[in-house]
């Protein structure tokens, strides 16, 4: 199979990138590495993910502080589980506070973990849908809302999860970002859907190339996602060989973007696990166009 070919440079299509706040101080040295690498692809945003309960308040609100200071676009996950209206809205104090205008709402995992019930917060949201529209009652922020292709994994068929999607937007959402999938017919078969449901706002595909097959099956296997027979073939003779993993990773992310774009797809969200390579590489094998765009100097203060 023939590597993707480069395309001209796409200055109309537009980037955002996703990272996790870092553990460790070499871990946090690779993320402002990473910020200011992706940054020459002018993304519209960066967000920061944000531990269910408040869990990574401290360490997210830093790195979102850290990305304003260099000059980027940073935007804050927020989530309602376990927590009171009043707490969520103190984090929201917390976060404007520093600059933060931009919001991607989630109503978060259970206290229990991934595959628990989930019971909402006495005297909290009950889920993103009612986030979304308490968030909107604050202050005009932009605020981002998730998707799901293939089903959230608790909700009983895709048509619940649309409904859900459409409760977001009327609380206020004005972007959807969704899931990683790698069936590109199932994305499209998805948007089909919301449209007809009378939604309009942007549903950008969520782009995973692969660090690691077996960590993306594991993903996959708790998030409701699937990795197709197809790509694990592609992928695990190389999968503990990364010299050799990363070339097949990447040609096979630039034909998804490709074969997106040529059906009309112009925006991408990119989940980089806080590593620069294969999402430049990406990017550059697309032909998506770079700015000079240095970070403001201590980037790493």
């Amino acid at each position: 199979m023939k590597p993707a070919t480069l395309s001209p440079a796409r200055k109309d299509i537009r980037l955002s990138f996703e990272f996790f706040p870092p553990k460790s101080a070499e871990a946090e040295g690779q993320l402002w590495e990473t910020a200011a690498e992706l940054s020459a692809y002018d993304p519209g945003f960066m967000s920061v993910t944000y531990g269910a309960g408040g869990s990574t308040k401290v360490p997210t609100l830093s790195t979102v502080r850290q990305l304003l200071k260099m000059g980027l676009p940073a935007a804050s996950h927020l989530t309602c589980v376990g927590a009171t209206k009043e707490e969520v809205h103190a984090v929201v104090a917390d976060f404007q506070a520093v600059g933060v205008r931009h919001f991607v709402t989630l109503r978060g995992d259970p206290p229990g973990g991934v595959g628990t019930a989930y019971h909402p917060h006495p005297g909290g949201y009950a889920n993103a849908a009612e986030l979304a529209a308490g968030l909107r009652g604050l202050a005009d922020f932009e605020i981002s809302v998730s998707a799901y292709p293939e089903k959230h994994p608790q909700s009983p068929d895709v048509a619940a999860d649309i409904d859900m999607l459409k409760r977001k937007v009327d609380g206020g959402a004005t972007r959807a970002l969704t899931q990683f999938f790698f069936e590109n017919d199932d994305f499209e078969r998805y948007l089909e859907r919301v449209r007809k449901a009378g939604i309009t706002i942007p549903v950008v595909p969520g782009i995973l190339p692969v660090h690691n097959l077996s960590q993306v099956q594991k993903f996959a296997g708790m998030c409701g996602a699937s990795v197709p027979g197809w790509l694990a073939d592609r992928l695990a003779p190389v999968d503990d060989r990364p010299q050799e993993r990363a070339p097949v990773a990447i040609d096979l992310a630039a034909r998804q973007i490709e074969d997106l774009i040529a059906r009309g797809i112009g925006e991408f969200h990119f989940y980089t696990m806080n590593r620069a390579t294969l999402v430049s590489a990406v990017c550059d094998r697309v032909g998506f166009a770079k700015i000079d765009r240095r970070p403001a100097a201590g980037a790493a203060a």
